[in-house]
């Protein structure tokens, strides 16, 4: 975390689309606890003015002229560590972009979507106070990847000791279900990663992310990890060695169709109870219902408190639970809810997250 949480949030933006740097100083200058220390309208110049000002958070946009975000990012990472926040377009290109810069080490990202309509605007508003505050919050660096190994670049922040069981985590299941918010592009993959292609379960995955985005990142797992991945469509069947992404901008749930559980969509309108899109609770409910309880039940690093009633709710009917641990979450949010909760049967690093679900399932 920031070491004075008493100072204001020291924020630099870098962006080549003078509306953009106008809107995004204009709505993080309105809070209170935070500034704006300086403007840049390239990569170049936010990399000179990363090393001169010493922010504590940057917002970096990804397409600029002279130096793009990714390699502005790059350089920022190689001389001077800071937080970074990508904006991206809402396109499979942009999507791409910001999971290389997620790789990269960027701390989260937002969608640019400022139309006229003064719902989007007031959407993108709300959604970069919260990303910017929770960058600011989020433990910086990462433990090692199977895809990107990377050491922590700050030093770790105390941690409460985390609940353990007395034994090790015992249980048969026949369905993973697995939720992450911010941190968890990256979290994901290294959890998958760490499971083998003859997995014999099915899993499915929701994780926070705008509708052009859950197709390329199912994409990019599916060509990293051993497991099949894809973005879940309206009817599949949950297969064994399977992983179905929630799409992006609808819910996920899943429902008994004979001696099979298929997916179901939903539009938010369908549930307008559920504030994050896809939500974990939704997913994990619904799984809980669906296979009576016989399922696995994970829960990744993010913002808020999303997968905690899902999560409360397969315990209830005999699930078993695994939550990321606070030293290796970006965020702490989701996993200490499951974990103050009471509804986390073991808590583990992620790097041993993956390789505990390849134990238990085999």
């Amino acid at each position: 975390m920031l070491q004075n949480q008493t100072r204001k949030l020291r924020v630099l933006v870098v962006d080549d689309s003078s509306f953009m740097r106008m809107v995004i100083r204009s709505v993080l200058e309105k809070d209170p606890a935070i500034e704006v220390v300086g403007i840049a309208v390239d990569g170049m110049e936010g990399v000179e003015k990363a090393l001169a000002l010493r922010p504590d958070l940057i917002t970096m946009d990804i397409e600029m002229p002279r130096l793009d975000g990714i390699s502005a990012l790059k350089q920022i990472m190689a001389k001077c560590p800071t937080r970074v926040l990508m904006v991206s377009t809402l396109t499979c290109e942009g999507a791409k972009a910001t999971f290389d810069a997620l790789d990269a080490g960027a701390i989260d990202y937002i969608p640019k979507n400022v139309t006229d309509s003064a719902d989007a605007q007031r959407v993108f508003r709300e959604e970069l106070l919260r990303k910017v505050k929770g960058a600011a919050s989020s433990i910086f660096g990462r433990p090692m990847t199977t895809s990107a190994p990377r050491t922590i670049i700050a030093p770790p922040r105390q941690v409460r000791p985390a609940p353990r069981p007395s034994q090790a985590l015992t249980g048969k299941f026949h369905y993973v279900g697995i939720g992450a918010s911010t941190g968890g592009p990256v979290a994901l993959q290294e959890v998958l990663g760490r499971i083998p292609g003859n997995y014999p379960h099915g899993i499915v995955v929701a994780i926070h992310m705008p509708k052009a985005f859950t197709g390329p990142y199912a994409e990019r797992l599916n060509s990293k990890c051993s497991l099949q991945i894809k973005e879940a469509n309206d009817g599949d069947i949950i297969q064994p060695g399977v992983v179905l992404v929630a799409p992006g901008g609808r819910h996920m749930a899943l429902v008994r169709q004979g001696n099979s559980i298929a997916v179901r969509t939903l539009s938010t309108a369908e549930c307008p109870q559920y504030i994050y899109i896809p939500s974990v609770d939704h997913m994990m409910t619904t799984l809980a219902d669906a296979t009576n309880g016989s399922a696995l039940g994970v829960i990744l690093t993010g913002m808020g408190s999303d997968g905690f009633k899902g999560m409360k709710h397969l315990k209830s009917k005999g699930g078993i639970t695994i939550v990321q641990d606070e030293a290796t979450s970006t965020i702490y949010g989701m996993p200490r809810a499951c974990i103050e909760g009471g509804v986390a049967d073991t808590v583990l690093p992620l790097t041993q997250i993956g390789s505990e679900i390849a134990r238990l399932g085999g």
